[in-house]
């Protein structure tokens, strides 16, 4: 995640600004960030929202089988029936993502979808799977991830070779991987004596 996090941001410089303007207003620069710091990043946040929500670790949710004969909308579903949710499909629905959902845009989740998660409550966003199901590392997961992407963007400047666009391209499977690797030039931003 952390890859696809990055790359999105080489390809949208503008957010990578922002968010290390973020880290430099809460944080500063005479300071590593700590985890006590994260929860004055929203969008940091926004950001790894975002990224879940354009590529899911797991685009494909494990299988499910219906227990009962159920009724979803106008369709009948026997009982063992398996079921295995498209969350990378879902997550770009038009109907809930309306203004370009396939777009990266961390700023709706400062606005329009604020109050959702990514933490199997909100249906529209399913990154981690709901239920009892849940990814059981999802926690975990979640707060390296934000930890590690705020330490990273606040001690580097990073960029990409020739300043290229990074190729987005996904590759076929059960766990979302870029199909090509990330080349990225890194220098330092912060004083020599915190690293």
């Amino acid at each position: 995640m952390l890859i696809w996090a990055l790359s999105l941001l080489l390809n949208h410089r503008h957010v990578l600004k922002k968010v290390q303007q973020e880290l430099d207003d809460q944080i500063g620069k005479n300071r590593r960030v700590t985890e006590s710091d994260l929860n004055n990043l929203p969008y940091l946040y926004a950001v790894v929202k975002e990224t879940l929500r354009l590529y899911p670790a797991s685009p494909l949710s494990g299988l499910r089988e219906f227990s009962e004969d159920t009724t979803v909308g106008n369709y009948k579903i026997p009982k063992g029936t398996w079921l295995i949710l498209n969350s990378w499909k879902l997550q770009r629905d038009p109907r809930v993502w309306q203004e370009n959902p396939s777009k990266f845009m961390p700023e709706r989740f400062l606005k329009a979808h604020k109050k959702l998660d990514v933490k199997g409550q909100s249906f529209e966003l399913l990154p981690f799977g709901a239920g009892r199901r849940i990814c059981p590392g999802m926690n975990f997961g979640l707060q390296m991830m934000h930890l590690v992407l705020a330490s990273l963007l606040q001690s580097f400047e990073v960029s990409t070779v020739a300043d290229e666009a990074v190729d987005m391209t996904e590759s076929a499977g059960l766990t979302n991987l870029k199909a090509t690797p990330l080349d990225v030039l890194v220098a330092p931003r912060l004083a020599s004596r915190l690293y």
